[in-house]
């Protein structure tokens, strides 16, 4: 997903540099998901490959992220001799009543390879399945599609994981897409971020994309490596049922603080109407469809980067998308990033109220 921005800085005036915000070079979200769940499945297959016996790892459906509560999905797999790989999927029997895999669930499972609880020995009350590192591509494969389509991770970036030896001592691996490995964050990354966050002389020498990123990483106590980047070079940020993006332009210096609001939807006059009107309410930033996805943009300009002005920019937008994904879908329908099972709204052709969303 690509998309050209426009011209409103941090404070909603005007420049002479001009860049359009109307011509994405292209808006299918679920290609980017896709992709996002192909690197992560390549990854996976190459960090198997190379594990050394005794290595154990652990992937988790983040239950904060996704908002499953007590109910935690995971997998987890351990290098035996000879590179033989014993994996392990929870089952119902370690789900809470209301999280648990109906019928259908079980036998995707099933049809994955997976055999059921008590079947391979010592997979107690978990799905068992036994390959090799020699098949490596073959298990990614079939944990991913475990992982998304049964257990239900709508993105790779809901994904922590853990890669340990055989006394709990951490392993490094390179990264698992935009997966996000457990670890903490170092004294001398925080002072890092925090300089930045500061505006501090010694970050004028840092090139932006690092600024960039070290001003999400503060603002989400992470380190900057435990981002989530895509293929494209976007930092994802979840934002309830939205997707917030943060891309580094070059040429001019700009950061664009973008948002996928709704896709599939009809755009209609009613819509564009709609969107206007929200944008001249908005103090930052603009609301615009472009083919069927209607798109937040909030650019901020690199020269002379002020890391309050990031800062600011990705606060109104987290805030802002997760707002409107769900308001305007009630009413023009379309899908939202992480809205599951979403279809197109029934209302009143003739009801064209604005409605105060912001």
């Amino acid at each position: 997903m690509t998309e050209d921005k426009g011209k409103a800085d941090i404070g909603g005036g005007h420049s002479q540099e001009t860049i359009l915000l109307d011509e994405p070079t292209t808006a299918d979200l679920r290609s980017k998901v896709t992709e996002a769940w192909r690197e992560f499945a390549t990854a996976l297959a190459a960090m198997l490959a190379k594990l050394p016996t005794g290595a154990n790892v652990e992937l988790t459906l983040d239950p904060t992220a996704s908002g499953t509560g007590d109910a935690v999905y995971s997998v987890n797999l351990s290098v035996a001799e000879n590179g033989r790989i014993n994996a392990l999927a929870v089952g119902n029997a370690s789900l809470p009543p209301g999280f648990r895999m109906d019928r259908a669930a079980v036998a995707a499972l099933v049809a994955l390879g997976w055999s059921p609880p008590g079947v391979v020995e010592g997979s107690g009350e978990h799905f068992g399945l036994r390959s090799t590192t020699a098949e490596a591509g073959r298990l990614a494969t079939t944990i991913s599609r475990t992982l998304r389509d049964v257990y239900g991770a709508p993105h790779p970036a809901f994904l922590v994981f853990l890669v340990h030896d055989a006394e709990d001592r951490p392993l490094p691996v390179d990264p698992l897409g935009t997966a996000r490995p457990e670890a903490l964050l170092g004294d001398e990354e925080v002072e890092l971020a925090e300089r930045v966050v500061r505006g501090a002389e010694s970050a004028e020498v840092i090139a932006l994309d690092e600024q960039v990123r070290m001003v999400v990483a503060a603002m989400m106590k992470s380190a900057p490596d435990q981002l989530q980047v895509d293929s494209d070079g976007d930092i994802g940020i979840r934002a309830g049922s939205a997707m917030v993006f943060v891309r580094v332009r070059d040429n001019p210096p700009l950061v664009d603080v973008f948002s996928p609001v709704l896709t599939e939807v009809e755009p209609t006059e009613q819509l564009y109407v709609k969107l206007s009107e929200l944008t001249n309410r908005m103090p930052i930033g603009r609301l615009y469809c472009t083919n069927d996805t209607v798109w937040a943009s909030i650019p901020v300009f690199g020269r002379n980067f002020q890391a309050t002005h990031l800062m600011l920019a990705v606060q109104v937008m987290t805030g802002l998308a997760d707002e409107l994904d769900d308001r305007l879908h009630g009413e023009f329908g379309g899908k939202r990033f992480f809205g599951e099972g979403d279809k197109p709204a029934h209302r009143d052709p003739d009801d064209h109220r604005t409605g105060m969303y912001l």
